[in-house]
């Protein structure tokens, strides 16, 4: 895979730092060292995107919310920024939780050539995976990609044509106007039990149940047949993820405040 050094790439793109066109005489020693901690990337990231064909294995996992004016889809890790409760501070991910493609394609990501209307391939040269001086798998070989490389070339192109199914999904709940408003809240208690007042954690939108209720029944039909409703479905069970999300950030703020208080 080459690519001209001065393309002119557009967009910005969440953790990745440096992208830089993959190109085989520029990386043609260049290589990548394995790791058993290799997240550290997203340690502090505390979302993450999703596409729609993760709704379901995520959603066991993580909180899935839309936000913006896109209303993307997107996992929550944790509930402020720096904050991630699957990713610890050396990079290791949290045993038996789903990892978001948008993670596992790092440090490789498709970037648009608009001059030439393609994408072209980038790694995030930033990224400490990469290394001159032994690395464990090479990206080029006598100036040709690697199995490794053809591969995450591969599984960027599977991302970007899964982005525009996603697109397509939101889009077609906001025709339906299936979106709300929604809110996260937590009240907490004293010592004795009696409750404070509630503390906004998040608003985001979310799917609302009485208008896809409200549906037609041709139209519920319709949702079932593409697929769509199941995925629907996973996000509104994802919400009850919420309260183990705030839970556990609890229980993490404590233990640091217990650790400062015996410093």
């Amino acid at each position: 895979m080459a690519a001209e050094n001065n393309v002119p790439l557009s967009g910005n793109v969440l953790l990745y730092n440096r992208p830089e066109p993959l190109d085989a005489e520029r990386h043609a020693k260049l290589g990548m060292r394995r790791s058993e901690t290799p997240f550290s990337f997203a340690a502090s990231q505390h979302f993450i995107p999703l596409h729609v064909g993760e709704f379901g294995p995520a959603g066991a996992n993580y909180p899935i919310i839309f936000a913006g004016e896109a209303f993307a889809p997107l996992a929550v890790m944790g509930l402020q920024d720096g904050e991630n409760l699957y990713i610890d501070a050396h990079g290791a991910y949290r045993p038996g939780c789903y990892i978001p493609a948008f993670i596992r394609r790092y440090p490789f990501v498709g970037a648009r050539d608009e001059a030439m209307q393609r994408m072209v391939i980038c790694i995030d040269r930033e990224s400490d995976l990469w290394t001159e001086s032994n690395p464990d798998v090479m990206l080029f070989e006598n100036g040709q990609p690697t199995d490794f490389t053809k591969s995450c070339i591969e599984f960027c192109s599977q991302f970007d044509q899964v982005r525009l199914r996603t697109e397509s999904f939101t889009q077609m709940l906001k025709d339906l106007d299936l979106f709300e408003t929604k809110q996260t809240t937590f009240t907490p208690r004293d010592a004795n039990g009696v409750a404070g007042q509630p503390v906004l954690i998040a608003e985001y939108y979310a799917i609302s149940e009485a208008k896809l209720n409200a549906l037609p029944q041709d139209k519920l039909v319709e949702l079932r047949d593409n697929g769509a409703l199941s995925q629907i479905y996973a996000h509104l069970n994802s919400l009850f993820g919420w309260d183990r999300l705030i839970a556990e950030s609890m229980a993490r703020n404590n233990a640091a405040q217990a650790i400062a208080g015996h410093a």
